[in-house]
């Protein structure tokens, strides 16, 4: 992706929960712009309610999961790294409350939508230039907004093993493995984790490689045996259990399922 694009969180997605639901990484930052309902993100390790209004700022690598339910709905926008935007290098969480800002960043995406929708000339120069301007309207929100405390130890470790998770889901590395990176014992982490997101250290590490899993096999390219190899499992036995246990499916028949669902519903790429 060279230009900045919007979508709906359900574009994000493809239409498909899971999608967003379990932990994952994001090549591109993203802004998402919450307009209906509410919702709860993850995002590194740490829970976070969501609601209309709210902004949340995933600078790209960061390990999240999103589930706004039936109800929620928003708006993403994707970009590149580039001078004209820069983007924060940590997660932020906004609530803006002042119907001005509130108001500015809706025109922002609508004029976005616009311009990709409409697909004039120097459409992408505009969606780009219109990025900027988010960017801008970004970092005014970020200084009227009252610092955040300082996050605790417990915080801290998790966010620490969040990242240890993103950078080595695709590796034997286990949760063991990671505490005693840490220098803590598996169950304190195991604690800690469930206090702040809600899962396990395990669930954290195994949504992350799950995620990992069925985006390279429902792609329908590369073979299972070599997805298997890829993501660090011992074998494409264990590959094949682990996809059945986790989904109720085999990874053939997750394979074959997404391959029927876009002959019936090809998705198109939002420029």
């Amino acid at each position: 992706m060279d230009h900045a694009t919007v979508m709906t969180l359900v574009q994000w997605g493809h239409g498909e929960e899971w999608r967003l639901m379990l932990q994952h990484s994001r090549p591109h930052h993203a802004l998402v712009w919450m307009t209906r309902g509410q919702g709860i993100a993850v995002v590194e390790g740490v829970r976070r309610g969501l609601g209309v209004h709210n902004a949340l700022v995933l600078p790209a690598g960061t390990m999240f999961s999103l589930d706004t339910g039936k109800t929620g709905f928003g708006l993403v926008c994707e970009m590149p790294a580039q001078p004209a935007a820069p983007m924060p290098d940590r997660a932020q969480h906004l609530r803006i409350r002042d119907v001005t800002g509130q108001s500015e960043l809706t025109a922002i995406f609508e004029a976005m939508q616009r311009e990709q929708n409409d697909a004039r000339p120097f459409s992408e120069e505009a969606v780009d230039a219109q990025a900027a301007l988010m960017s801008v309207w970004l970092r005014r929100a970020m200084l009227s907004h009252p610092d955040e405390p300082a996050p605790g130890a417990a915080e801290r470790l998790v966010r620490a093993y969040a990242a240890l998770v993103e950078r080595h889901h695709a590796s034997t590395r286990s949760m063991a493995d990671h505490a005693r990176t840490l220098g803590v014992t598996p169950t304190h982490l195991t604690r800690v984790c469930r206090r702040l997101s809600g899962l396990s250290a395990a669930e954290l590490l195994t949504q992350r490689s799950l995620h990992a899993a069925r985006d390279l096999i429902e792609a329908g390219e590369r073979p299972m045996a070599q997805i298997a190899a890829d993501l660090g499992f011992g074998s494409a036995a264990y590959f094949s259990r682990f996809i059945l246990h986790h989904t109720g499916k085999s990874p053939s028949d997750l394979r074959q399922a997404a391959l029927e669902a876009r002959k019936r519903t090809p998705l198109r790429r939002v420029i």
